[in-house]
């Protein structure tokens, strides 16, 4: 069945029938024949198409009726203008439609409704008129083409699968079109006929449904409505995207209406209070905020998102936090710095007792801000023993320079982020380390201590030495970005300060961007004023002991360093004292229970043991008598200076040395480059060649069970193989320390400082030290080296000369 349509776009009106009609027709050849012609108003019937429509002129309801008693047939030819009282050719168009009348229903308006079904096509010839309405005209058929496409059936193929591809594209904005599209059009359907059947059920206007009817042949056809499709799908798409934004605008605009005026009405409830709302709050404080123009603009964007979030929708919260950062961070506001260097001195010796090169460096700074009124701050690494002071100094050097204090712990941090941030893609995303002390210091320029540095660790997540790069540099860290802030911060005038126990753990590039000050042991005396001046006074404090109610001595205080600690440092030393101070609180409480009289309790060297029990070391004093292979060395630890008792013996054997006491590779081939050096040496201090290859030589270093390492014990071991196999003594109040080379030339060595005390300490009376050392001990403080004396040694000829007897 053919498909029906009703279209009613134009109020229609009727047109005079014309009766005769000649029609040329090759099927026909040329003989005329009746037929009915009615001019329609907006509406093109192509063949194929079931349409009805209205007349409302007697004369024409009553031709129709004769058509439908007769063959049925019309003739029907759309305007082209729609408004024209007296029609002519140049009115109407030029092709119309042969149509089958299959029913005519008057309405009770006297309208006659007409259902009609196109058959052919007809081309319009000449017309005749009278008193302005179609009396007859001539027509002839139109030659149609077999239904093909073109001749090329890949090119027929192409042509037909972009006509479905466009009318796919055009369904998917009319999607009530395409469920009855689909079902009337079959894949073995002549494509004529396929593309009538696509027009007739597509609302497009009587315009453009002409052009079909006009062209000549399929082909032709198929490339209008290609054409026609394709500005369809055009502008079906940006009606649909104005539609969208306006409902979007609309829908907005009635939200924040509606919301305004919700708020405003809780706000009248409330009496006024809190009439200021949360982004109102934050645009006031970003008012106020001292920072650029370009970070303040950022802010307010931002704030200008959280408005348009659902309040408890939960990136109303991530961007509420992230906006809070930005506002507590210290944009543009510093601290004001106290340039006094007179007190900034006094604060530092008040609170530390040495650590000379420190302060002195911390001074050179306020000295240089106060000739140039700026200057960047210093990036310093203190690198010593543990409890040696270098984080108490920073809280000393802040508060002395009126700066703000912050410690951040690298300890065992792995994550790069815990340096640079998190990105904010991630759920808990939070500033990084250092973004957060700025954000807690409230100053761009507090001081900033990396503690632990050394103990930094890398994994799968990143190298977090390689975060501190830009943060350590000086000419980058002006524009440091933090993944989570986005913002550039500016770290220029943040004095870092780092501290680190061991140096080889550190990238050289990182240790590069940092001026590194060594912070050595301290010696007993210095330990002992520390301990006088500071730690029992902090002591007393925390145990809530008054001089009143304990006093230690001197004496007491000398032997608790002496053989109750062994440290380069003092913590173990202030955890003594608070032993002390606990038994003596003890003490004192049980002696006012009982009743008893409550006196000083006096802390002395003869009842020490009393509160800290029998004594845990004891010195490695010097030899009293000359021995032979028997000879004293220096070895720097983590914690300090020792002396090594390095010991040779011979026995008969095949020329093998024997190394124990848990040696290093290092240590190791030293001993074995001080053997080859004696054996070069031998016929010089008459040793018989063949004691090489008789004696096999044991060299033992006592206290096997800690480890050793190190080449500065080479002058030590060769020297005490030496006296092995010479038989000659070695001096007991002799100590050394320095690397030997394969022709007995003696290198420099590190750590003489904890070295020099050390040997102090074991009552060693001669120090050999290598030569090239000279300006290290210059350095060192006249207490430790007094009464000592320093030889500088640069051969092994020298060091056998001062550390051997002259006989047996």
């Amino acid at each position: 069945m053919a498909a029906y349509r009703k279209e009613r776009l134009y109020l229609f009106y009727s047109v005079k029938i014309g009766y005769i009609i000649r029609v040329k027709n090759n099927d026909w050849n040329g003989d005329t024949m009746q037929m009915y012609a009615l001019t329609l108003k907006g509406i093109t019937i192509l063949p194929g198409m079931v349409i009805h429509f209205d007349i409302d002129d007697n004369g024409a309801i009553e031709a129709v009726n004769n058509a439908i008693r007769s063959d049925g047939r019309i003739f029907c030819i759309s305007r082209k203008n729609l408004d024209a009282e007296n029609l002519s050719m140049e009115d109407l168009y030029k092709t119309g439609t042969i149509v089958n009348v299959r029913q005519l229903t008057k309405l009770p308006n006297g309208y006659g409704r007409v259902l009609v079904e196109g058959v052919k096509r007809a081309r319009l010839i000449g017309m005749n008129m009278e008193d302005g309405h179609l009396v007859s005209c001539e027509i002839e058929e139109c030659e149609e083409d077999d239904g093909r496409i073109c001749d090329d059936p890949a090119t027929e193929t192409a042509v037909y699968r972009l006509m479905v591809q466009k009318l796919s594209q055009y369904i998917e904005f009319f999607p009530k079109i395409g469920a009855s599209l689909n079902a009337r059009i079959q894949n073995n359907m002549n494509h004529r006929d396929a593309l009538y059947r696509v027009i007739m059920n597509l609302p497009l206007t009587f315009d453009k449904k002409q052009r079909i009817l006009d062209a000549t042949t399929t082909g032709e056809q198929y490339e209008i409505l290609i054409e026609i499709l394709s500005d369809e799908v055009e502008v079906a798409a940006i009606q649909k995207k104005l539609a969208q934004d306006i409902k979007e605008r609309v829908e907005k605009n009635q939200k924040d209406y509606i919301l305004r005026e919700q708020l405003a009405y809780i706000r009248k409830e409330l009496n006024g209070e809190n009439e200021e709302s949360d982004a109102e709050a934050m645009t006031r404080k970003t008012r106020e905020l001292e920072a650029s123009d370009e970070i303040k603009a950022r802010i307010l964007k931002e704030i200008k998102r959280f408005e348009h979030n659902p309040e408890n929708g939960s990136e109303s919260s991530v961007q509420r936090n992230y906006i809070e950062t930005l506002l507590e961070m210290p944009w543009d506001h510093s601290s004001e710095d106290d340039l006094d260097i007179d007190n900034a001195s006094k604060v530092l010796e008040s609170n530390h007792y040495g650590m000379e090169k420190v302060k002195e460096r911390i001074l050179e700074f306020l000295a240089v801000r106060l000739m140039t009124g700026k200057g960047h701050s210093p990036i310093l690494c203190l690198v010593g023993p543990p409890g040696t002071g270098k984080t108490s100094i920073a809280k000393s050097i802040a508060s002395a320079l009126n700066k703000e204090y912050i410690r951040i712990c690298l300890g065992g941090v792995r994550d790069e982020a815990e340096i640079r941030g998190h990105r904010r893609t991630y759920v808990g995303a939070m500033p990084g380390r250092i973004a957060a002390g700025l954000r807690s210091a409230g100053t761009n320029n507090p001081l900033m201590l990396l503690d632990e540095i050394d103990k930094v660790s890398n994994d799968y997540r990143g190298d977090t030495f390689s975060a501190l790069l830009e943060v350590l540099d000086p000419d980058q860290n002006k524009h440091f970005r933090d993944h989570y802030i986005e913002l550039p911060l500016d770290l220029s005038q943040v004095l870092f300060l780092a501290t680190a126990n061991d140096v080889s753990t550190i990238p050289r590039p990182l240790l590069d961007r940092m001026e590194v000050i060594e912070v050595s042991g301290y010696t007993e005396n210095e330990k002992f004023h520390i301990a006088k001046e500071h730690l029992i006074r902090k002591q007393f404090a925390d145990h809530g002991i008054t001089t009143g109610i304990l006093n230690i001595t001197d004496g007491a205080l000398r032997d608790i360093i002496k053989y109750y600690t062994r440290e380069a440092g003092v913590r173990e030393l202030e955890r003594k004292i608070g032993e002390i101070c606990r038994k003596c609180a003890k003490e004192y409480i049980m002696a006012g229970d009982k009743g008893e009289k409550q006196g000083k309790i006096s802390v002395k060297n003869s009842n020490l043991n009393v509160y800290l029990g029998k004594r845990k070391y004891s010195s490695l004093m010097a030899n009293k008598k000359d021995e032979v292979g028997i000879c004293r060395g220096l070895a720097w630890t983590s914690v300090g200076g020792e002396t090594l008792q390095i010991e040779v013996s011979k026995m008969p054997g095949k020329g093998e040395i024997e190394l124990t006491g848990q040696m290093g590779d290092v240590m190791k081939e030293s001993a074995c480059i001080a053997l080859s050096y004696v054996r070069s040496v031998g016929d010089k201090y008459k040793i018989d060649a063949d004691d090489f290859n008789r004696y096999d030589i044991h060299l033992h270093i006592p206290e096997g069970a800690v480890p050793k390492d190190g080449p500065s014990a080479g002058i030590t071991m060769a020297t005490a193989i030496l006296s092995e196999l010479t038989g000659r003594k070695v001096r007991a109040k002799v100590a050394m320390t320095g690397e030997i080379t394969l022709r007995g030339k003696v290198l420099p060595i590190g750590g003489l400082k904890e070295k020099l005390l050390a040997a102090r300490t074991a009552g060693i009376k001669k120090v050999l030290v290598p030569e090239d050392n000279q300006k290290d001990v210059e350095e060192i403080s006249e207490e430790i080296i007094q009464d000592m004396e320093i030889v500088y040694v640069n051969s092994m000829d020298k060091v056998l000369e001062e550390a051997l007897t002259d006989g047996n």
